[in-house]
């Protein structure tokens, strides 16, 4: 009997459009498990990441409400490896057990296509061995520059540095299976690309033709 269910990767460096092509892909068809939402879940008010952030990093770490004081966060790691580190020790392991547990109920519900939105996929080598397919948003830097400006309104060295601290375009593109342009092109043309990848990967595998 062909394999009916394909688990894909979709990563992209900051205003690559990642984000957007997620959400493309659940209209697709397709059961999408997003990381960065749940690591913001884990450590909103009282999330099950705020405790321990509280007693590794002290209590200015953390609002009134509960929640990460995210500015702060972002401040400590961008300025200390070391910070970075022990952040993602407490968060990873915590983010993976929720993927699991959302991909065994998709499993469950018989999906035939789970997409890992993960924008670290490349940096953590984690998650390359349970994916069958890895596609990368790619676009220029500048256009992550504008994009993140204009969406979050951060200052142009802070957006740098963000880009900075990812993984390079030839890196997380050298580890495409799958690789969209997203560079001033139309959203239609980019809703295009994205239903027909979802397309192709939602037949059963005998019937596929390469992309």
């Amino acid at each position: 009997m062909p394999q009916q269910l394909t688990r894909l990767g979709l990563t992209g460096g900051i205003g690559s459009g990642k984000s957007t092509v997620a959400s493309m892909f659940a209209v697709s068809g397709a059961l999408v498990i997003d990381a960065d939402a749940i690591s913001r879940s884990l450590t909103s008010p009282h999330g099950a990441a705020v405790q321990t952030i509280k007693q590794r990093f002290g209590e200015a770490m953390v609002n009134a409400d509960g929640s990460l004081s995210r500015d702060l966060m972002r401040e400590l790691v961008f300025t200390d490896v070391g910070a970075k580190k022990r952040l993602e020790a407490i968060i990873h392991p915590l983010v993976k057990l929720e993927m699991q547990r959302q991909d065994q109920a998709a499993v469950t519900t018989g999906a035939k296509l789970i997409v890992y939105d993960i924008p670290l996929l490349v940096e953590s080598q984690n998650w390359r061995a349970s994916l069958d397919k890895v596609l990368v948003i790619d676009c220029l830097e500048q256009t992550q520059v504008k994009r993140v400006i204009l969406r979050n309104t951060f200052k142009q060295e802070n957006v740098e540095k963000i880009i900075a601290s990812q993984a390079s375009r030839k890196m997380r593109n050298n580890a495409a299976d799958i690789l969209i342009f997203n560079d001033s092109i139309s959203v239609e043309h980019l809703r295009e690309q994205v239903t027909h990848v979802a397309q192709h990967l939602l037949r059963p595998f005998d019937e596929r033709k390469k992309l």
